[in-house]
This record gives structure tokens, C-alpha cells and sequence, in this order.
């Protein structure tokens, strides 16, 4: 059994990033927020399934170059997109992570970052600044930026 993360963002702006899940399924609602999601660590399964609830919203998932997304099961009602820097809907590799999309979304959008744009879109928070001055304040590395890199 796979675990569920529930995320909920109403008026607001979440941010999960670096190494904070093991969770495979993940079930977002969105009512004129955004939320930011960090699926580059290594401690996620391989395929990744995403139930969204949006109005109004965006939802930005930061992955890796070779991870394939797959928003053929997502409703769209009024305006809204998929915004990926890759071509295709669903790109068929043998390595890499899969991401499954469902759900319905009404005037919102869903936001790709992938390898080096979803380093920089991690490094560009307050939660990286923090992350930082935990490495050097106990002689470690920084996870957000990399989650790959301190694997333990």
C-alpha cells in the first residue's frame, strides 16, 4: 500500500521541496493558490500518481529530465494548461520516473520545471536559505537543491 499525501492550499502558497516524502499518490486540492512540489528524490517510487482538485490555481512540479508526465486523465473546464517544456503529453522512456495525472482543473495551470530549472525554482526560496545554514551549521550538505546528492 502506497502512501497518500494530502495537500491543500486555499488563498495560499505551499512549497514542499527537497527529501520530504515517501509517498507515491498524492491528492492536491487548490482553490486560488499555488503549490510547488518537489519530485526529484530518490525516495519516491517510480511511478508517482497526482489526483488534483484545482479552481483558480497553479501547481508547479519540479522532476528530472527523464521523468515522463501523463495528463491525459486530467478534466480541464474553462481556461487552463499544462505548461512543459517538452513537446508531448506522455513521453514513453525506460529510465525515469512516471507521473500520472488526474483529476479536474478549472482556470488553472500546471507548471513543469525540469533539471536545471527546477534546481534553480528550488534555490530560489526561503526554504533553501534554510537548508543552507543547516548544512554549514552542522557540516552537511544542502538537500534541496540536490536531493540525489545526500542520500542516506
Amino acid at each position: 500500500m502506497s502512501l497518500t499525501e494530502r495537500i491543500h492550499s486555499d488563498h495560499d502558497l505551499i512549497k514542499h521541496l527537497g527529501n520530504w516524502t515517501k509517498a507515491g499518490h498524492f491528492e492536491i486540492k487548490a482553490r486560488h493558490g499555488a503549490a510547488v512540489l518537489d519530485l526529484r528524490s530518490p525516495d519516491l517510487p517510480d511511478d508517482v500518481e497526482i489526483h488534483l482538485d484545482m479552481d483558480r490555481a497553479m501547481v508547479k512540479l519540479l522532476v528530472d529530465d527523464a521523468t515522463a508526465i501523463d495528463h491525459r486523465n486530467l478534466r480541464w473546464t474553462a481556461r487552463g494548461k499544462v505548461k512543459d517544456s517538452r513537446s508531448s503529453s506522455t513521453h514513453h522512456t525506460t529510465a525515469g520516473r512516471r507521473v500520472r495525472l488526474s483529476g479536474s482543473a478549472t482556470n488553472s495551470e500546471i507548471r513543469i520545471h525540469r533539471g536545471g530549472i527546477a534546481i534553480l525554482s528550488a534555490m530560489f526560496s526561503r526554504a533553501y536559505l534554510q537548508d543552507v545554514r543547516r548544512a554549514h551549521e552542522s557540516g552537511g550538505v544542502p538537500t534541496i537543491d540536490d536531493p540525489k546528492g545526500c542520500q542516506s
